[in-house]
């Protein structure tokens, strides 16, 4: 998020060391900046804290004073877009911002629209399925039907897997328009998190090569060992991504070698929410 410079101040990463390239509002312009901006920051900045921040982390990393923050943060919590955990005193982001973010199309709701589709693939294979969405540079999931099977893989909703090394993410990257998609590709840091990750730019392309070939996506235990992951990309009229179908579970049971199957599978349930949510 950049924040414009107030009054003259300059916005700067220098000035409290935070050296995370996120933008400082400045104590000393404080009470010039917008309360709706500072708020934003606020919201923005928990986004990337999976474990929280408590009000002085977050005074340190956006410039701000603590009683600006604690003011700030009471009213998020208050209206219900972050709680705060009375044990550690940090602050994380709720899943109400999940609502407001679910996409509508001519006042139909993707979810909604997704959900029988869902329900026929958890009946056809019994394993977890997610709907997922696009946010900036992330995947969100957004909705989720847990596995039927005892030993089972489920997360949280709201939970963003990395985009090149899940199933979803890598469906819909591939459906991007072309400029969109390289501009996204180009800002990924390819992150290794096990050995199958992919790791290099080069190596990410040639799969969105193979993905755009085969209509669906694979995650060959490339974010957990163990777990594979197979998707496929819910489009709009002019053949971009919105969304991605996916299905996770234990390599011992989406095997390799169930794949172009199960491909198949989450290709006929995307269709499905596309007729739904579009026609």
């Amino acid at each position: 998020m950049k924040i414009a410079p107030v009054s003259g101040k300059r916005t700067s990463t220098e000035r409290n060391g935070n050296g995370n390239g996120r933008p400082v509002l400045g104590l000393e312009s404080d009470s010039q900046v917008p309360a709706l901006q500072r708020g934003l920051a606020i919201l923005e900045l928990l986004g990337t804290h999976d474990q929280g921040a408590t009000l002085s982390e977050i005074g340190v990393e956006l410039g701000l004073s603590p009683a600006t923050v604690f003011r700030i943060t009471g009213v998020l919590e208050e209206a219900g877009y972050v709680r705060k955990d009375e044990g550690s005193r940090r602050f994380a982001l709720t899943k109400k911002l999940l609502l407001l973010a679910r996409p509508q199309h001519e006042g139909r709701s993707l979810v909604e629209s997704a959900l029988p589709a869902m329900r026929e693939v958890l009946r056809q294979t019994g394993e977890t399925v997610q709907l997922c969405t696009l946010a900036e540079m992330e995947c969100v999931i957004i909705e989720q039907l847990p596995s039927l099977h005892p030993f089972k893989y489920i997360v949280d909703i709201g939970s963003r897997p990395p985009v090149h090394c899940c199933a979803p993410g890598k469906a819909m990257i591939a459906h991007l328009q072309e400029a969109e998609r390289q501009e996204l590709v180009r800002r990924v840091k390819f992150t290794g998190f096990t050995p199958q990750s992919i790791t290099t730019r080069r190596g990410f392309m040639e799969e969105m090569t193979n993905v755009r070939r085969d209509g669906f996506a694979v995650d060959r235990a490339e974010h957990f060992e163990g777990i594979h992951c197979v998707a496929a990309p819910v489009l709009d009229r002019t053949g971009h991504a919105v969304a991605a179908l996916t299905i996770a579970g234990p390599s011992a049971r989406i095997a390799a070698e169930r794949f172009v199957e199960l491909g198949e599978i989450m290709k006929r349930a995307v269709r499905d929410v596309e007729h739904r949510y579009f026609v």
